[in-house]
């Protein structure tokens, strides 16, 4: 509702019609169900509008395991990885204009979470993370064949590209190269790697200027900040007791204006920390938020402009995802659980921009 008074304000200062514009404009969220019984289906849900859910788009059958989501505003075009009954990687394009699927096809050796160039012309699709494939595909996005192989480790999980670029690769590879994140230059595909961190990577951010990144590591209470330019690495710590099934906390982001960063903790906890960034490399826990559902998070992220959060359930549960006032850090609401989900802003039918699944910076 500030977005609408705000885009009302602005319209009256410019002498058009607000009203009009607000109806020819909406932020939409698609968000990928995870329920058991319509997983894979897309729930469109108006942000301005309460989250009201304005309809739900059925896609493709038989699928058991959601892996990524990816959008361009340039093409018009949504992508989904995903995990089939047979347990093989696919990915399906649609049409954000029609809800049309456009093509739905297997991508060897798997998939995970996905991302996309800035033109919207190529996909940069890791090989899962229970694989053994020691590269990711890059993909035609307008057929969704495989054009290009780039070489890194197994394992290949998380795959970023912020609004600085490059293309950021994180894996769960277990015999060292795990505890590098990787960084892929879009041009001349040449691979650089930060770290080594305390652990294996997990869910990790770029901000805008992808100069810091924040990141999960496998056994920390906690979170690492790197320096991107310096390589330095710092450890923020969380106060008090971990909980008992710590292995990896899992969900983290940077609001839009990047003074704070968001983490999740673990399985059966339900709390989610706020770290102030005032200074990047030495955070500080400013607050602590409780899940309605009293059980753990999967994923977080962030509307383009930051107003809202997203907090996702375990993967393939019915949980729901909360949503989050930012400024505030209050609760207030619940969609269906989908930690697969991104804004898309249309303007007069046209889309105008299009949001991230990971918690990217945009200051």
């Amino acid at each position: 509702m500030k977005y609408l008074r705000f885009l009302i304000l602005l319209c009256g200062l410019l002498g058009i019609d607000g009203t009009a514009a607000v109806a020819n404009s909406q932020r939409l969220l698609y968000a990928v169900s995870e329920a058991e019984t319509d997983r894979g289906s897309i729930a469109v849900y108006d942000i301005d509008a309460g989250h009201r859910l304005v309809r739900t788009i059925a896609t493709v059958p038989d699928v058991v395991d959601v892996r990524g989501i990816v959008a361009s505003a340039t093409t018009g075009r949504l992508y989904i990885a995903y995990l089939d009954r047979s347990r093989i990687g696919m990915i399906y394009c649609l049409n954000l204009y029609d809800d049309r699927v456009l093509w739905n096809r297997a991508v060897s050796p798997g998939v995970d979470r996905l991302a996309i160039s800035p033109d919207g012309r190529l996909l940069y699709v890791p090989t899962w993370e229970d694989g053994t494939a020691d590269f990711i595909n890059i993909l035609d996005a307008s057929s969704g064949e495989i054009v290009r192989r780039v070489q890194l480790t197994k394992r290949s999980h998380d795959t970023q590209y912020p609004l600085s670029g490059p293309v950021f690769q994180e894996t769960k590879a277990d015999d060292g190269s795990g505890a590098y994140l990787y960084r892929i230059d879009p041009q001349s595909y040449a691979v650089s790697r930060v770290g080594p961190f305390a652990g294996i990577l997990g869910p990790y951010a770029v901000d805008s200027a992808s100069h810091h990144v924040v990141g999960d590591v496998t056994h920390l209470w906690g979170m690492q900040v790197a320096d991107l330019q310096t390589g330095e690495i710092v450890t923020a710590n969380l106060p008090g007791q971990a909980p008992g099934d710590l292995w990896l906390l899992h969900g983290i982001g940077w609001t839009a204006d990047q003074s704070e960063v968001w983490q999740n903790s673990g399985p059966s906890d339900p709390r989610v920390f706020v770290w102030d960034m005032t200074n990047p490399m030495a955070p500080v826990v400013k607050q602590t938020l409780r899940l309605r559902s009293g059980r753990g998070s999967h994923w977080l992220t962030f509307t383009i402009s930051g107003d809202y959060a997203y907090v996702a359930p375990y993967k393939n549960r019915d949980d729901g995802t909360e949503i989050f006032d930012v400024r505030s850090h209050t609760s207030v609401g619940v969609i269906g659980s989908s930690e697969d989900m991104l804004e898309v802003d249309f303007a007069n039918r046209r889309i105008g921009g299009v949001g991230d699944q990971f918690g990217i910076g945009r200051r």
